[in-house]
């Protein structure tokens, strides 16, 4: 099915997502949280009030629309990548309840050998009030060359030519994508090695969204005191694949009103899969 530049601007109606706080542990679980430092995120309390939800949880109920708008555009689903992710956090999500996701085709752009789709979404709870944005940009490898649009040149976001404010190294688990698909995202690409050395990458690379979450995590620990609800927004480009099992080593420096943030991992540090990225966070 080729993609299909009329989708720009297709609409979902707004979609319930339901959670129980069982739900928020899993992906918190899922994005690489240890019990050792981390507890408020893993265990809901003696006051039944918790856990914490992290907030790069707002992908999770945007997930249906996202599906409904890769219906819209169609494409080789075999080529797809993840290629950006911004979250901006307005409210903070309750620990159990339900919301409402709308998401939009924002743009269909031709790369020539590639295409490129931007797809946006807004959460809202039931009395309606903006809890969170997001948007993604989705690379499709297989399907360039239709002869539509360059996509906006994205702004640059280099780190300083000094030490990094802070280091986070963290190995993931050679199971963490079969535990972040979990969460909704049931891609093969994941989990099935044959799709894995099909799709060119030789084995299941882990989402770009399970690695969103191991940042946003380094991000809270080291520059906010452990507190997620001083993460206003992230955003950064998925440059290179991570593998599950891979050493992440997140690196922030403070620039102005936002930290500039890069990933690398142990095994190739000359790669920088996440990258162009940078966090807002509140004062303490």
């Amino acid at each position: 099915m080729a993609l299909n530049r009329d989708a720009l601007g297709f609409t979902t109606e707004p979609l319930l997502h339901e959670y129980r706080w069982q739900d928020i542990v899993l992906y918190n679980l899922a994005i690489g949280a240890r019990r050792d430092h981390e507890l408020p995120l893993l265990f809901e309390g003696a006051d039944k009030q918790g856990p914490l939800v992290f907030p790069t949880y707002a992908v999770i109920p945007a997930w249906p629309a996202m599906l409904k708008l890769f219906d819209a555009v169609g494409g080789d689903m075999l080529g797809i990548v993840h290629g950006a992710q911004s979250v901006t956090i307005h409210r903070p999500f309750a620990p159990a309840g339900r919301v409402f996701t709308t998401g939009r085709v924002a743009g269909v752009y031709d790369l020539k050998r590639l295409a490129q789709t931007t797809f946006v979404s807004e959460t809202r709870d039931e009395a309606g009030q903006l809890l969170c944005e997001t948007s993604w940009d989705i690379i499709f490898r297989l399907d360039g060359g239709f002869g539509g649009e360059k996509p906006p040149k994205a702004e640059k976001v280099r780190p300083p030519e000094r030490d990094a404010d802070f280091v986070v190294e963290e190995s993931s688990s050679t199971e963490q994508a079969l535990l972040y698909r979990l969460n909704g995202d049931h891609n093969p690409l994941h989990a099935d090695p044959a799709i894995g050395e099909k799709a060119g990458f030789g084995q299941p690379i882990l989402h770009g969204l399970c690695t969103f979450g191991h940042v946003a995590r380094h991000v809270v620990n080291a520059a906010c005191g452990g507190d997620p609800s001083r993460l206003r927004s992230l955003e950064g480009q998925f440059r290179k694949p991570v593998w599950p099992g891979d050493t992440l080593v997140t690196s922030g420096w403070q620039e102005g009103d936002h930290l500039v943030i890069e990933m690398r991992t142990r095994e190739r540090p000359d790669d920088a899969p996440f990258s162009n990225a940078r966090a807002v966070i509140a004062p303490a």
